[in-house]
């Protein structure tokens, strides 16, 4: 075990838990060169495409990104990097032996103003058979109160799953002035480069707009034991056109473990993020143009 007892039953009971010194000094580094490298690559790009989502300003003198989709299947280095540190068996302690990777996106939140994350449920985004299911944030820098830190809302987990549409279409966040929403205890998650956060799939979560002058660098992997099954309206996760294809790609997932054909079936609140918004292409997209509204 890599967490403690008492690591565990905090995120059990609280729906989070931050980890301190998840990768090594010389990982970081091997991260920050690749990090670079992605920054250089979009400085050709002029609009949204399936690897980037870039922030309004950005152009080859001023790269500014909001997000790397997928880094995992771009570069070796990030599926590696979850077996070659600490971050398997940490998964392994909260999700049992086996374990599917959903996704990764690495989001590098511009200084002066990168864009918020509204407040939102990542299962309303992916409901499962079980709710088996959490998302890591590997601080890739320091990350404080001014850069744009992730905030969670303590035993939200355990609520209800709230409303993410607004006028009839799935808009990837809640509305502010839901009465289950509470600002007021939210607590906010800052640390040290190398720090991990950890929150469950039903955790209310979002992020503040980046006003410093550094940017907000975090590594984002979701995961889920293999006996959670997504259900329709993910097909981002699960894109398939036979019965070989989506085995294929159950095994590719499977970070470590077997792939279960068993999905375990258990009484949890599930809304289809259906109909879409107009461009569902990443969370930032999906809340824009399905008019979230915003609680920053």
């Amino acid at each position: 075990m890599i967490l403690s007892n008492d690591q565990i039953e905090f995120y059990n009971n609280e729906g989070y838990v931050l980890v301190e010194d998840v990768i090594s000094e010389d990982q970081l580094s091997a991260m920050l060169k690749i990090v670079d490298d992605f920054f250089e690559k979009s400085k050709a790009i002029k609009e949204n495409d399936n690897i980037f989502d870039l922030e309004e300003g950005h152009s080859a003198n001023n790269p500014r990104l909001k997000r790397v989709k997928q880094p995992h299947q771009h570069t070796p280095f990030f599926w590696d990097i979850l077996k070659e540190s600490k971050i398997e068996n940490i998964l392994i302690d909260l999700l049992g032996k086996d374990i599917s990777l959903k996704t990764s996106k690495l989001n590098t939140k511009a200084p002066g103003g990168g864009a918020a994350v509204e407040w939102h449920q990542d299962w309303a985004f992916y409901p499962h058979t079980n709710d088996n299911v959490l998302a890591l944030g590997l601080m890739i820098n320091d990350v404080d109160l001014d850069n744009g830190p992730l905030m969670v809302i303590p035993k939200s987990h355990k609520g209800p799953v709230l409303s993410h549409n607004n006028n009839g279409v799935f808009c990837g966040a809640i509305d502010p002035n839901d009465k289950n929403f509470d600002i007021s205890k939210a607590v906010t998650l800052t640390g040290k480069a190398r720090s991990m956060t950890i929150h469950h799939a039903r955790t209310l979560h979002g992020s503040a707009p980046n006003n410093s002058n550094k940017d907000r660098l975090m590594l984002f992997y979701e995961c889920n034991s293999a006996d959670a099954w997504p259900l329709v309206g993910v097909g981002a996760y699960l894109n398939n056109t036979n019965p070989i294809d989506l085995c294929n790609q159950m095994e590719r997932q499977m970070l470590c473990g077997n792939v279960s054909y068993q999905p375990r079936m258990e009484s949890v609140p599930v809304v289809l993020p259906l109909p879409p918004a107009p461009d569902y292409g990443s969370i930032f997209t999906t809340q824009k143009t399905g008019g979230a509204k915003s609680a920053f």
